[in-house]
């Protein structure tokens, strides 16, 4: 294989080969970051493509805004697993790699003969990844799940309701995808550092729901932390009506008044230093913590009293963590993305100007890591299926 050459520092990954059979987002989000840290990733696609090659705007088709923020870095082979031929390919290339991964029910995976047991028969020492909407050993084993269907199930939705008072709601990002796919790349690192020490292969199995899950409960378990409950479940910094951003006179800014230090300087610099002193609710952690309906209601007031600019400067001067409430269109000019090089621009092959996330992966050194973009559908496949396996 030729693998992609490297224009900045060898990465921790560097000589790491990792076979890809993820689609979507949650296995992408995992294989994208192991390609930042520099293994090699060959990505395993149907002759159609990826389906989200086509979400999202895009200059060209099959290249979609979604799949190019997903799949940096990454070689495009295109095999078709429902022909012998197609999975003859991809069992003669396994030996080559250190990590085979996908999101394929693990059934579908079983009955073309990809399995754990199959795969590692060919390949002890590989690091098998399998992405599921659940877990296999309970009564949704083998459901499609979608980043909707887990944020409903795992109660996320309803927190929304239970904190605002009206309906439930998603959060406007792919969020399930998103953790199960940075715990998958976390637990895949884990499984290499094992490897490394041991020299001993080992199956790596990551589902959405257990992980969103615990991704809620470890915020909203409270009370049921303990047997017999000692109260009740959601914690309700997090669910006060009062914890969003706050409307001023003009508009909103996001405020977090937190520590003890904050409180005292919030209420210095508002001249209202004898109300805090009246009021014990304000003046400890422990006090705050059994009144933050009270206490955030107490700075929603008071905030809409004034115009934004007049806070931001006031409360800045005070050193209480504030800022304004962006737009996602307003992160393009933000300073200090822009100081730190997150958006890398060039020109892509159509003439269009390219706007990339910087690679998460970044060296000791000044050198920036400078990804491939992301590839055309099987654009990689002759140089692939030419090489000696």
């Amino acid at each position: 294989m030729k693998p992609i050459p490297e224009t900045s520092p060898r990465r921790p990954l560097s000589g790491v080969r990792v076979l890809d059979l993820t689609s979507v987002i949650m296995g992408p989000v995992c294989t994208q970051i192991l390609a930042d840290y520099g293994a090699e990733v060959v990505k395993v696609e149907p002759p159609e493509g990826d389906v989200m090659r086509h979400a999202g705007a895009k200059t060209r088709p099959q290249m979609g805004a979604m799949f190019l923020h997903a799949n940096e870095g990454k070689q495009s082979l295109v095999l078709d697993l429902k022909t012998e031929e197609g999975v003859a390919t991809l069992r003669r290339m396994l030996p080559a790699f250190d990590v085979f991964i996908h999101n394929v029910r693990p059934q579908a995976m079983q009955r073309l003969g990809l399995g754990e047991a199959a795969v590692r028969a060919l390949h002890p020492g590989v690091v098998y990844v399998e992405l599921t909407g659940y877990a296999e050993s309970g009564p949704y084993a083998g459901r499609a799940a979608f980043d909707d269907i887990i944020q409903a199930q795992t109660g996320l939705a309803d927190l929304f309701a239970r904190q605002s008072g009206g309906a439930p709601a998603y959060v406007p990002t792919l969020i399930a995808d998103r953790v199960t796919g940075l715990t998958a790349a976390h637990a895949t690192l884990a499984a290499l550092y094992r490897r490394r020490e041991t020299g001993e292969g080992e199956c790596i199995r990551v589902s959405m729901f257990e992980t969103m899950a615990a991704f809620v409960l470890a915020d909203h378990l409270g009370g049921a932390s303990f047997e017999p409950p000692a109260g009740s479940m959601g914690y309700s910094r997090l669910l006060t009506p009062h914890r969003r951003p706050y409307r001023t006179l003009d508009g909103y800014i996001s405020v977090v008044v937190y520590n003890d230090k904050h409180w005292r300087s919030f209420f210095q610099a508002t001249d209202a230093l004898a109300v805090f002193e009246a009021d014990a609710r304000f003046q400890t952690a422990a006090a705050r913590a059994d009144s933050y309906d009270q206490i955030y209601g107490y700075l929603s007031d008071v905030l809409a009293t004034r115009s934004s600019d007049y806070w931001l400067a006031l409360l800045d001067a005070a050193d209480i963590p504030c800022c304004p409430v962006n737009r996602v269109e307003d992160l393009l000019q933000d300073p200090q993305l822009r100081a730190v090089g997150f958006f890398d621009e060039s020109s892509a092959s159509d003439g269009h100007q390219l706007r990339r996330i910087a690679p998460r992966y970044r060296a000791p050194t000044a050198q920036p890591v400078t990804a491939a973009p992301s590839p055309q559908v099987g654009q990689h496949t002759d140089d692939l299926l030419t090489a000696s396996f």
